[in-house]
């Protein structure tokens, strides 16, 4: 059975993931130390994703205000 076109993901429109996958929860723990090889798979403590928000440069509307004092 094929997809419906609207609901393959397009490259572009690929953004922020909520949930991570089990081995990149196991290297985030990794990082923060709070996993080692002893520890069991099931019963993970949840790790938090962080959103990457930019904001626009104001910079742009004071140099044309300048411009035209």
């Amino acid at each position: 059975m094929t997809m419906d076109s609207s609901l393959k993901v397009k490259a572009g429109a690929i953004k922020t993931r909520n949930v991570l996958k089990r081995a990149e929860r196991i290297a985030r723990l990794q990082e923060l130390d709070k996993w080692s090889e002893d520890n069991d798979v099931v019963g993970m403590p949840k790790v938090r994703v962080v959103k990457v928000s930019l904001k626009k440069k104001k910079k742009v509307k004071k140099e044309e205000d300048d411009k035209k004092k």
